[in-house]
């Protein structure tokens, strides 16, 4: 049985309502486990307010799970009526950043086999005192992890990003051989080890209006994107381009390709939420635990409101476990990608 951890998010976000509406949707079986970490105090409340089930037992790690409610591993006590939805405060900021470092924790230690985060404001989370860009980031510091990426997954389509939160007039500067070849390296070990694909099959977008038209709108295909793609296939993975932006994802959702390496956030994200706007998930690639993610914010204009859809959770929470799984098959066989 595999136990995943979801871990709350931002208390004053939308973070407790898609808990409780995926937990009244029975996703859950046999095979799967989930436990909440974070405050039962609040999931009660938003339940009351919101008038959702929100029977919360709480557990212990390393004990069984029960039958029946929602298992709390309850790790701050905010007071229910200090709770506004839609505004948080400090107390919610070092609330949020405490359910991250126990998920890394209980997995670290074998507790749980990954986690599942809600969304988090990454203000709050600086002004609680943890300077870090968003939760990848601090992921990665708990981990200690130099070498990782973000992977956005569907049914129908996954991109990776060379370069993610940056002005877009930088994008080109800051593309190299080895930035993008780095980023095919690590898809291509994610597509075998978490994905179980034994010949994954990439394709890398070009950055220009038709992937450069021979250098007319642009050299980068030719002097960088090119020549990361000869360099990656030369190291025996299966990956090609580059290939103008505007054909590739559909190519790509077509099922020609098993993921698109792609030169910068928008580039990757809008196509990808044009497919998976509701059941699209954030995964935290190289991490040495399992790390996925909602595609989507903690919604502070709909938090309270009882609007909120949980879907991407659901998704986000099998892909967890499914990933924990295939990480196991991984290393048992030893596979050589």
């Amino acid at each position: 049985m595999t136990i995943i951890g979801i871990t709350m998010g931002c208390p004053a976000g939308i973070g407790p309502e898609i808990i409780l509406r995926s937990f009244a949707g029975n996703h859950t079986s046999c095979e799967l486990q989930t436990v909440v970490l974070g405050d039962q105090a609040v999931l009660e409340k938003c339940g009351a307010d919101l008038r959702l089930p929100a029977t919360c037992v709480p557990w212990t790690p390393g004990t069984a799970l029960p039958g029946q409610g929602i298992p709390v591993v309850q790790l701050s006590a905010l007071r229910p009526e200090d709770i506004q939805w839609g505004r948080p405060n400090g107390a919610t900021g070092i609330a949020m950043a405490h359910y991250i470092e126990a998920g890394v924790q209980l997995a670290q230690r074998g507790c749980i086999g990954g986690i599942a985060t809600c969304p988090i404001s990454k203000r709050s989370l600086n002004d609680a005192g943890y300077l870090f860009p968003g939760h990848t980031e601090m992921l990665a510091s708990l981990t200690k992890t130099s070498n990782y990426a973000m992977m956005l997954a569907g049914s129908r389509l996954r991109v990776t990003l060379v370069t993610i939160h940056c002005p877009l007039r930088e994008v080109a500067s800051l593309l190299t051989i080895e930035a993008v070849c780095r980023m095919i390296r690590i898809t291509h070990q994610a597509l075998g080890m978490d994905f179980a694909i034994k010949t994954p099959r990439i394709a890398v977008a070009g950055l220009n209006p038709h992937g450069g038209e021979n250098n007319l709108f642009g050299d980068e295909e030719e002097q960088v994107i090119g020549p990361a793609v000869e360099q990656a296939r030369a190291e025996n993975i299966d990956v090609s381009g580059p290939y103008p932006p505007d054909t590739v994802f559909f190519k790509a959702a077509s099922g020609a390709f098993d993921a698109v390496v792609c030169m910068y956030h928008d580039q990757g994200l809008i196509p990808f939420k044009l497919l998976h706007f509701a059941d699209g998930v954030n995964i935290t690639l190289g991490l040495p635990l399992v790390r996925t993610s909602v595609d989507h914010g903690t919604a502070y204009d709909i938090a309270g409101k009882g609007l909120a859809d949980h879907r991407s959770l659901d998704e986000a929470v099998r892909l967890a476990a499914a990933i924990s799984r295939n990480r196991t098959i991984y290393r048992g066989q030893k596979i050589t990608l």
